[in-house]
């Protein structure tokens, strides 16, 4: 296994595989580098390095009880991105994984980024406040909170039905997406999980992607019931200075699993465009 020591300590776990231009993918909360197995295999298959790492607290990496904020999440990515050496570099990044690409491109990427991905995005701000008064109301992630610390195991799987949308009508549930999210959240630590709420709900990117220069793809379903479209993917490509919004009717908020060829399809297009 492929493991970095941080300069705080901290061992973080990651894949590394195949030559090319790189992309590094960026998962969401509660998960791990593993929910990017659609997107991986494929562009391996098309003959790109594709690198996933498991956020500090989460999946393989250590269970630190510190630094489940945003700054943090980005520096760590900027101290695998100089290890490895990386440049030219494509950043994709699923819901919380967004947020982590758009402050880590802001803050630490000069240079080194070539473009970046937001996909199901938590930017620019998810929760309700005076600026942001259409946002998700506290009350939502106060209940996400009580859920994950008292709740775990079953709260991880009763999530993945708004997660997939497999609790709208007509919809095919599949178990096996179901338990391997299941299994993804489960090994990572209940601590990190826990802070990370705050980290993805509060934190307030829309400096940073006012702030980047590089070319940006939003891509959003717009039946995403765990990051609204209209608050989110929508709002954050207006403050874009080179970005391109693709909005998917229908599309649940694991779009990359449930949509997979789909989601390659325009990923692909926008990376040789």
């Amino acid at each position: 296994m492929s493991k970095l020591t941080l300069k705080d300590g901290t061992e973080i776990y990651y894949k590394d595989w195949g030559k090319g231009q790189t992309i590094f993918f960026h998962h969401g909360w509660p998960l791990s580098s593993d929910d990017w197995d659609a997107q991986m295999f494929f562009f391996l298959e098309q003959g790109y390095r594709v690198i996933a790492h498991d956020r500090r607290g989460h999946g393989r990496s250590e269970q630190t009880p510190y630094g489940h904020d945003m700054d943090t999440y980005a520096s760590d990515v900027a101290e695998i991105v100089a290890a490895l050496d990386l440049k030219d570099v494509i950043h994709v990044g699923h819901s919380t994984g967004g947020g982590e690409v758009i402050r880590y491109v802001a803050k630490h990427g000069k240079g080194r980024v070539a473009k970046a991905v937001l996909v199901s995005a938590v930017t620019p701000i998810m929760v309700q406040n005076e600026n942001n008064p259409n946002g998700v109301p506290i009350s939502v992630f106060d209940d996400i909170r009580n859920n994950t610390a008292n709740n775990r195991q079953q709260f991880f799987i009763d999530i993945t039905f708004p997660f997939y949308g497999y609790n709208r009508e007509g919809v095919k549930v599949s178990e096996g997406i179901q338990r391997n999210w299941w299994r993804q959240g489960m090994n990572g630590s209940i601590k990190a999980h826990y802070d990370c709420v705050k980290a993805f709900s509060e934190t307030d990117f829309t400096e940073d992607l006012k702030s980047v220069d590089v070319p940006v793809l939003v891509m959003h379903g717009e039946d995403d019931q765990i990051v609204p479209f209209e608050t989110t993917g929508k709002a954050a490509a207006a403050l874009l200075k080179n970005g391109k919004l693709i909005s998917y009717p229908g599309f649940p908020h694991g779009m990359p699993t449930t949509e997979a060829e789909t989601i390659n399809r325009d990923l692909l297009e926008f990376i040789k465009s």
